[in-house]
Order: structure tokens, then C-alpha cells, then sequence
């Protein structure tokens, strides 16, 4: 007979199965299906083996949709993570940075502030501990101080700001970066005030600063300052980050001027033991890692 081989007709029966994974919205098992049966077959599999191999393809490709949906409404601003972080170049001690990843600080819904020079690696760390969170199933809000007075502003006109305070906090961690860097408008100082005092005990809010939050009223009205970082600080872990010789920073590299002459170390912390970075709840603490005052 003359022509080139037929090709194989699809099987009716992987046809009315795709059909119905089409119906019950499983396209992640569907785009699976006809290769999966096909080599189920010619393996002999056990029907059961051919049932869970499309539920877990299902489940999986739906994990990494919801993935990309979380980091996406998140807003990170580069997609920076734990996998590009050099642990030995931070000013951050080692055992501190680990037992922050471990994320039961925001499982207790306790805040963190990491605070320094521009260019220490304060950004990039708060970026990778949320891409960690947003990897366990939970949301993120990332945002710049800035952008909080936009938001406030905008919100203003038509009395919803609270509803939008509301909506942010639907996240169970609200990063707020870049505070020091700009002259804070009064909007964005309201905006922090509320962010903060909205998540008190609810939600877990992470800071990056050029300033020690007790400085804050140097950038903003000292009533907002003063109710915004006394809120924060109830349950907080603060950390300092500096500049090493070099470009380059370690967890036990040489500290600021002045920051030797410290009083005492901050009491330590249950989450790694560490002096370098604390819980506070008292204003008047210093940033760890930072000469007090007065």
C-alpha cells in the first residue's frame, strides 16, 4: 500500500478524561494527561499510580501559580532571595540571620528594623526574608516610604484611607523601605503611624532605615514619631548594618566609632541568642550594635 504510516487516532477515552479535567479546572494534570496515560500503559501502572501522579501534578503546578501570584502582589522591587545572599559579606552575625530565616518572628507577629548606612545590605535582606515568607504560603506587602504618602494622599480625598490600611494588612508581613533617605512628608508619616499602630499585634511589619527609629523625629512631627516607634518597638528585633574596609562586611568586623563604648549588649533573643540583634520594648533603647545616647 502506498503513503506514509497513519497517524495513531487519540484515544476517546484520554480525550473524555482531558474533557472532564477541563471541566473541573485542572489544567495543570490535563496538559499532563495524555503523556502520563501513554506511559502508563506501556509500564502497566496501577490505576491508582495513574490518579495520584495527575493530582500531584495538579497540586504542584497549582503551588507555583499561587507562588507567582503572592511574589507578584507583593511588589518586591528586584526578586532578590536567600539564593544570591552571601551571609559572611553582612554586618548581621551569622546565628542572627539564621534565626531570623527561620520566620518565628512573624509568626509571633513581632516586627524587625534593620537599620544603617545606605549600601549595607539592609534592602536585600528584608527582601529575601519576605520572598522566604511568601514561599510558605504567606503575603507580603512591600513598600517605600514614599509610597505610603501616595497611598495616603490618594486615599484622602475620599475619607478610605482606613480601608486601604485595612487591605494593605490582609499581608502578613508589610515591609516599609527606605525610610532616612528622603524628607518625610506628613502624609507618609501618617501613613507609617497607621500602618504600625493598625498591624500592632496582628501583623508583622519589617523596616529598613539610614536612622535608628529613635531618631525618627528628626524626619517627622515628634507626636507622630514618638506614637509610631513606641508601637513598633513593643515587639521588635532591631539590627544595625554597617560598612567594612573594603566595600566588604562580617559578622564580627569593626564597629562604628563609638559603638564599642556601648554600656551593655541588648538582652538576648529567644530566636538566636545573639546580643547583636534584640527584642526591644523600650524607646529609649539603642539600636543594637550602636553606642547609646546621652
Amino acid at each position: 500500500m502506498g503513503g506514509g504510516p497513519a497517524e495513531k487516532a487519540p484515544c476517546p477515552k484520554v480525550e473524555t478524561v482531558e474533557q472532564l479535567m477541563r471541566q473541573l479546572k485542572m489544567p495543570y494534570a490535563r496538559a499532563l494527561a495524555p503523556e502520563l496515560v501513554a506511559t502508563a500503559k506501556a509500564q502497566r501502572w496501577d490505576p491508582v499510580e495513574v490518579i495520584k501522579a495527575l493530582f500531584v501534578e495538579e497540586v504542584a503546578g497549582r503551588g507555583r501559580s499561587m507562588l507567582a501570584t503572592r511574589r507578584k502582589a507583593a511588589g518586591f522591587p528586584t526578586g532578590k532571595t536567600f539564593d544570591a545572599w552571601d551571609p559572611a559579606a553582612s554586618s548581621i552575625p551569622t546565628p542572627t540571620q539564621q534565626a531570623l530565616q527561620t520566620l518565628e518572628w512573624v509568626h509571633r507577629r513581632e516586627n524587625l528594623v534593620v537599620c544603617g548606612p545606605s549600601g549595607t545590605g539592609k534592602a536585600f535582606f528584608l527582601e529575601a526574608l519576605g520572598q522566604a515568607v511568601v514561599e510558605t504560603g504567606r503575603r507580603v506587602a512591600w513598600f517605600t516610604l514614599e509610597h505610603l504618602g501616595v497611598l495616603v494622599r490618594a486615599h484622602r480625598t475620599d475619607d478610605t484611607v482606613t480601608k486601604a490600611v485595612t487591605r494593605i494588612l490582609r499581608a502578613d508581613l508589610v515591609v516599609i523601605d527606605d525610610i532616612g533617605l528622603l524628607p518625610v512628608s506628613h502624609d507618609a508619616a501618617e501613613g507609617l503611624y497607621r500602618i504600625v499602630d493598625a498591624a500592632y499585634e496582628k501583623r508583622s511589619i519589617a523596616l529598613s532605615s539610614d536612622l535608628h527609629p529613635s531618631g525618627f523625629d528628626e524626619l517627622m512631627p515628634k507626636t507622630l514619631a514618638t506614637a509610631t516607634v513606641d508601637q513598633l518597638f513593643h515587639h521588635a528585633h532591631v539590627c544595625q548594618t554597617w560598612p567594612t574596609a573594603g566595600g566588604s562586611t562580617s559578622p564580627r568586623a569593626p564597629m562604628p566609632p563609638g559603638a564599642a563604648t556601648r554600656k551593655a549588649p541588648c538582652p538576648p533573643l529567644s530566636i538566636g541568642q545573639d546580643p547583636w540583634c534584640a527584642p526591644s520594648t523600650n524607646v529609649s533603647r539603642p539600636c543594637c550594635g550602636m553606642a547609646p545616647s546621652g
